[in-house]
């Protein structure tokens, strides 16, 4: 393995080492804390997560308040070092509901505890919080009664514990796709992708095995079958530790012991251009000085089959407006001034349809000689649509074998919504 760690460090937002645990013994919290304040004082681009500092090698994210570092000394695995980080917030934020600068404070006993049981000597160990918690208690009353590890510990299914017992065995998996786009001014699409994951929660008994397959371009082509308009290519693919990655590499199977509960079993993305599902116009018109007039139309650019549904359009006005006078062909509009904004909402969207909203606003009669340019935000869209993926992903079988052999109920959901979904007025 790569090499370890040396140390951890919790830092607050100025840099000062709030808790810390030496595993190696070669890098000291004031050397850490007097390199990493003076490179958080630096002003100008943002912060590199990876630095290099007289012979130590420094690797930190941000949460929050938070900064979580790791040091060492060796030629180290960062990407392996920088993914402990995240699972550690991950950690925390299961144990204290958020982390942040108070919430280690007042329980600095059991980040200690947590800290000894998810790295050893510098080497990452156990990150799943479920386990964890299965002996590492918050509350003291559980405290007094002897706690053994769990078997997953030494098992090699660390993710799951044995003897797990449900009544009725269930798996709901929900595909949640996010469309990102950018349209500038002139109606072009200057950025635009999909992020997808496979979202799941399993309440099953035992030990079971899932297998789980996708209309994959590639695993279709190898069994020989027909491709036409079916299959898809994914893009930069992340799977739960608990898939067997061997597996898939040889014949593109998602082979696969479930944690018990919520968890990702997969995420992607596409990155080819995608056609806005909803494409909104805007004319701004200043009839005077004291009135401005804004006309929208917002347009559904995907198939009548499908509707979007909680669509929220909001568009930008001007800081000094009042007094909105608002007609929609469908839906409704609330004026929200503290976001300089008009939010018009359409609770059914159905594809291949388009609604108008016509807004007059009053303006102040009296303008400065020299007044300040007007910001000028984007129209952002928020919107989800059941049934429907923008990828064309599709789940084409989900299997539960478990040795006792029960039958288990396997619900597949598939959602669109939108991610960072702007278009700029100029």
């Amino acid at each position: 393995m790569a090499g370890a760690a040396s140390a951890l460090f919790l830092l607050d937002i100025k840099g000062r080492v709030l808790v810390w645990r030496d595993y190696r013994g070669d890098v000291t919290s004031v050397q850490a804390e007097r390199f990493f304040t003076k490179l958080i004082e630096k002003e100008g681009d943002p912060l590199d997560p990876v630095a290099y500092d007289n012979g130590v090698t420094y690797m930190f994210i941000q949460h929050n308040n938070v900064y979580l570092m790791t040091a060492s000394r060796q030629n180290c695995n960062a990407a392996s070092l920088l993914l402990f980080l995240h699972r550690v917030v991950d950690v925390f934020k299961h144990y204290f509901e958020e982390l942040e600068e108070e919430s280690l404070r007042d329980n600095f006993v059991v980040v200690y505890e947590l800290l000894d049981e998810m790295m050893d000597f510098g080497y990452p160990q156990y990150t799943e919080a479920k386990i964890l918690s299965e002996f590492i208690k918050t509350d003291a009353y559980r405290m007094e009664v002897t706690q053994r590890p769990p078997m997953a510990v030494t098992n090699a299914v660390s993710w799951r514990s044995e003897g797990i017992n449900y009544k009725k065995n269930e798996v709901f998996l929900d595909v949640v796709e996010s469309v990102n786009i950018l349209v500038n001014s002139n109606g072009q699409i200057v950025r635009s992708d999909v992020v997808g994951a496979l979202k799941m929660r399993a309440y099953l008994s035992g030990m079971p095995e899932c297998k789980l397959g996708l209309n994959d371009r590639m695993l279709l082509e190898a069994q020989g079958r027909t491709t036409k308009g079916k299959a898809i290519d994914l893009d930069d693919i992340k799977f739960h530790q608990c898939v067997r990655l061997a597996r898939f590499e040889n014949d593109r199977t998602i082979s696969f012991i479930p944690p018990d509960g919520a968890f990702d079993l997969m995420t992607y993305r596409l990155g080819t251009q995608v056609k806005p599902l909803i494409w909104v116009e805007a004319q701004v018109e200043r009839h005077s000085r004291s009135r401005m007039e804004i006309v929208v139309k917002a347009r559904s650019q995907f198939k009548e089959r499908s509707t979007a549904t909680n669509v929220e359009i909001e568009l930008p006005v001007a800081t000094d407006a009042t007094n909105p006078n608002v007609r929609t062909s469908m839906g409704s509009s609330t004026y929200a001034p503290e976001k300089d904004a008009l939010i018009w909402k359409i609770k059914s969207f159905p594809g291949g349809k388009e609604y108008m909203l016509r807004a007059e606003f009053t303006l102040p009669s009296i303008t400065a000689e020299e007044s300040v340019p007007e910001r000028k935000a984007p129209i952002r869209v928020k919107f989800e649509i059941p049934y429907f993926t923008v990828s064309g992903i599709q789940v084409r079988y989900l299997k539960i074998i478990e040795k006792s052999g029960y039958q288990a109920l396997p619900w597949v959901r598939y959602i669109t919504m939108a991610g960072e979904y702007e278009l700029r007025l100029v």
